[in-house]
């Protein structure tokens, strides 16, 4: 039986991949040369967008300054507002998007629903609307206010995306919840400061705190 010589050579390495020296380059364009240059890239992007995007990123994807971006969008909007167009251009929840003018509502809700039951129930607008004036709070004030549980309400908002838990009480652990920027989205507001004067008519923290313990007795 044959033995290997302790002096024989080690087994030759696999020969090493060669790296790819023509990987794949980056998209290139010369932002001048579409027929409707910058303006019309931006609206090319603002049509395949599924949230609102900001113009650091338009920037960013046009390789053009944040200002002349921003002048672009400005103009887009006057565009459509002077073409009396169906949709215009909209800085909504931090960033940019197409929207259908307040105007056509009756005709695209229609088409959307098209006599199906999409929309919130009372119970769910309620619940919404106590949510986004005293955000963050839990589900027991919440439930506090509208006088019934308020806990299968809560879930449908979770599902539907319109609220999120954003943290949880100190003394109690209790999970608190606060609206999204899809509920901004759906409201066409650019913030919760532009939300109309509600608040003052809802009770403060610590009715609140009186009736959830209230409710609990």
């Amino acid at each position: 039986m044959s033995e290997t010589s302790a002096g024989a050579a080690p087994a030759a390495e696999a020969p090493v991949a060669e790296v790819d020296e023509t990987a794949e380059e980056q998209i290139a364009f010369d932002i001048n040369d579409f027929p409707a240059g910058a303006r019309g890239a931006i609206e090319a992007v603002l049509m395949v967008v599924d949230e609102p995007v900001g113009e650091v990123a338009l920037a960013s994807a046009l390789e053009l300054p944040v200002e002349d971006v921003l002048g672009h969008l400005q103009a887009l909007a006057d565009d459509y507002e002077l073409g009396n167009r169906g949709f215009t251009v909209r800085n909504v929840a931090g960033g940019w998007r197409v929207y259908s003018r307040p105007e056509y509502a009756p005709v695209v809700e229609k088409f959307l629903l098209d006599g199906q039951q999409a929309k919130l129930t009372q119970a769910s607008l309620e619940t919404l609307a106590v949510i986004a004036y005293r955000q963050p709070i839990s589900r027991s004030r919440v439930s506090a206010v509208r006088g019934v549980n308020a806990d299968g309400v809560v879930r449908t908002l979770l599902t539907r995306g319109l609220i999120a838990e954003v943290g949880a009480e100190g003394e109690s652990g209790a999970t608190l919840y606060g609206t999204t920027d899809y509920f901004l989205q759906r409201l066409g507001l650019r913030s919760l400061d532009e939300l109309p004067a509600l608040a003052p008519y809802l009770p403060e923290v610590d009715v609140l705190d009186e009736l959830a313990e209230q409710g609990r007795a």
